[in-house]
């Protein structure tokens, strides 16, 4: 049986190892829109053994029959596709719950007791997996509690281990200090810190693409690729998450770990193998050779936004000067990018839903057709589309046709639902499938969650001492500010046009 040393991705299509998965705040919508159906996926897809069993802990009071027909009720309203008799059964006689207060030594008491229970009725084998489904505030608490009372210890034959949502802290000084928190009382490699979109399958494929396709690799540099832009755009607004949005703001909420990591899977040098260690190091490597922005060049390098009706949602300030839109000129310092702008932006309240990666290649010398009709070419673009649909587009010239020598742009599209069909599917299943068989790939180490902070602290420190002038600075349903289009518009580019 595995502990906590790291595995490579190729376990893949196994069933996960026995295990007992305990989920703090259990009565949180991640738990039920998320966590609950996708554990069902897995089973589904064969993922999971037997040997299983979940623990919901929250301090609502209920008991395990009220809370097993609470989840049913809510895997009608959020699993991807109907939940069949069986399937449920499987779950249902697995589901436990205990209520309590998670600063409260006697909550753990009694959750060791209900996880010995587990490994004696179910066959676990004393494996279990902590997920912290929580606001941030307690993950500290709740992972020095599972210490004090020996439930993050492993042995030979055990693993014990835990998972954390985001956000890592709200700050470089917070991120370490949380860091420095939880390593008092587990190992690194018993801590795997989520990032949902890092369970997309255009994200993942993306390592796939680079690395598998030989006429990809020799062209993923500066010689032949201008510039790259990063979306993740969003139509809805801050909802009900008014207080958190107050405190973190697009810029914190968003870039340090979801455009990040999606910039760190673009720009990475191929690792030696695809060992958990070696593709982290790669990615952390992209993340340090980011250049640092002086003062002066935050005021030119980034752009924040504030939707016109931020002000008036339901706890929020009506003098808010939280940023909802950020986009960043971000340059990598190594010999692959050396010049290459990568532009970020993400938003609420955009002109559409939307993520993707775009890279545009240089355009080719127009010498050839000096004595034709073309006027000009348009680079050759490829997308990478994350949501809501995923899959991957490249355009490129082809000749119109006709007896004169004219051009257009044509398209080539590969969406996975076409491909290898629809399974519908949370987003959370290869992350949560990846835990239990003990692979981290694709989790963010300390030394990353670091390094993302000090990429935007000095925008942080900027943004403090100079409140924005103009909030709020753009209407819902556009693609944000002005000061967006000219952030690109100075260096000649302008953002890929999204029409979905």
């Amino acid at each position: 049986m595995s502990t906590s040393k790291s595995k490579t991705s190729g376990r893949r299509g196994e069933p996960g190892d026995p295990c007992a998965v305990a989920i703090f705040g259990a009565s949180g919508d991640l738990a039920k829109r998320k966590l609950l159906p996708a554990i069902l996926n897995l089973r589904r897809s064969g993922l999971l053994r037997d040997e299983f069993a979940v623990i919901g802990l929250a301090t609502s009071e209920m008991t395990n029959e009220a809370f097993r027909e609470r989840v049913a009720g809510d895997l009608r309203i959020f699993a991807p596709q109907d939940v069949d008799t069986d399937l449920w059964k499987w779950l249902s006689e697995r589901t436990y719950y205990i209520p309590g207060n998670f600063r409260s030594p006697d909550l753990y008491s009694r959750l060791a007791e209900g996880l010995r229970d587990l490994e004696t009725r179910h066959g676990t084998l004393g494996n279990v997996v902590h997920y912290l489904a929580t606001p941030p505030d307690f993950f500290g608490d709740i992972v020095e509690r599972l210490g004090e009372a020996g439930l993050t210890a492993e042995t030979p034959e055990s693993f014990r281990r835990v998972i954390i949502e985001k956000p890592f802290g709200n700050s470089y000084d917070s991120a370490r200090e949380l860091n420095a928190r939880l390593l008092k009382t587990v190992a690194e490699p018993q801590i795997y810190r989520i990032d949902h979109y890092l369970g997309k399958e255009t994200v993942q494929n993306l390592l796939v693409f680079r690395f598998a396709n030989g006429i990809f690799e020799p062209i993923w540099n500066r010689r032949y690729i201008d510039n790259v832009q990063i979306t993740v755009a969003e139509t809805v607004g801050v909802e009900q998450r008014g207080r958190y949005y107050e405190q973190a703001g697009a810029l914190r909420d968003m870039v340090p770990n979801h455009l990040l990591q999606l910039l760190a899977l673009t720009a990475m040098e191929p690792p030696s193998s695809f060992e958990a260690e070696s593709v982290r190091d790669e990615k952390t490597k992209v993340l340090r050779a980011i250049q640092p922005m002086s003062a002066e060049e935050v005021l030119v390098r980034a752009v924040r936004g504030q939707y016109g009706a931020y002000r008036a949602e339901p706890r929020v300030s009506p003098e808010s000067q939280t940023e909802t839109f950020v986009a960043m000129k971000l340059l990598v310092d190594n010999w692959r990018w050396a010049d290459v702008p990568f532009y970020i932006r993400t938003g609420k309240r955009l002109a559409a839903q939307h993520t993707e990666i775009t890279i545009t290649f240089r355009r080719p010398p127009h010498r050839l057709f000096a004595d034709t009709e073309v006027a000009d070419f348009a680079p050759n673009v490829l997308v990478l589309h994350l949501q809501p649909d995923e899959g991957i587009s490249l355009t490129f010239e082809a000749k119109v046709p006709g007896p004169v020598v004219k051009t257009g742009g044509v398209e080539m599209s590969f969406n996975y639902a076409d491909h290898f069909g629809r399974t519908p599917r949370t987003g959370y299943e290869t992350l949560l499938y990846d835990c239990i068989s003990g692979d981290p790939t694709l989790f963010q180490r300390a030394d990353s969650v670091e390094t993302g902070w000090s990429v935007v602290e000095p925008v942080l420190d900027v943004w403090r001492a100079l409140p924005a002038r103009a909030f709020p600075n753009y209407a819902a349903g556009t693609w944000g500010p002005k000061d967006s289009d000219e952030l690109l518009a100075r260096d000649g580019r302008a953002w890929r046009r999204i029409t979905s």
